[in-house]
């Protein structure tokens, strides 16, 4: 992913989120840790974004991990938090306890420390979750960003957005 992501390209991915989100009568919530919310704010930038984005948790800890999405202590200890199980453990958690059709978590290592053996600076862990037939389901992707802190918190936003929308496309 490019490092260079500006403003105007987190703003067209928010907008192209949200027409999916339209086109399937579905809202998104969020549950995000390394980026802060910002995956909120750009789409709150959006005008009308009420219609299609009811909110998020902002989940920087590990505490606030378990109290507000559910993760459990034991996915903590044995994987992480930046970790594949704890994303879609977060993903899944917002989507039951906030609502939406859709939801996404975003949690990794923006630096410039927090290294750890096997997960290097830019280490980033997303989910998304959605329910199809009574069921949630999830998908989790990891990729990991070069740049500085504020580019790595960049291209995860704007890994998130993307991966709703391609989740969307593929009917989920």
């Amino acid at each position: 992913m490019n490092p260079h992501i500006d403003d105007a390209a987190l703003e067209q991915l928010a907008a192209d989120l949200s027409e999916q989100l339209a086109r399937h009568q579905l809202c998104l919530v969020t549950a995000e840790s390394c980026t802060g919310g910002w995956v909120g704010k750009v789409m709150t930038d959006l005008a009308g974004s009420s219609g299609c984005y009811l909110g998020g948790v902002i989940s920087y800890s590990n505490e606030l991990k378990q109290a507000l999405l559910g993760v459990t202590a034991e996915t903590l200890l044995q994987h992480g938090a930046v970790s594949e199980q704890t994303a879609r453990a977060m993903a899944a958690g917002a989507l039951e306890r906030l609502g939406g059709g859709i939801a996404l978590s975003v949690t990794g290592i923006a630096g410039p420390g927090g290294a750890m053996p096997g997960k290097p600076v830019g280490t980033v862990w997303f989910g998304w979750a959605w329910r199809e037939q009574g069921r949630v389901l999830t998908e989790a992707a990891c990729e990991c960003f070069e740049g500085d802190r504020e580019a790595v918190r960049r291209q995860s936003v704007a890994r998130a957005l993307t991966g709703a929308v391609r989740q969307l496309a593929a009917g989920g």
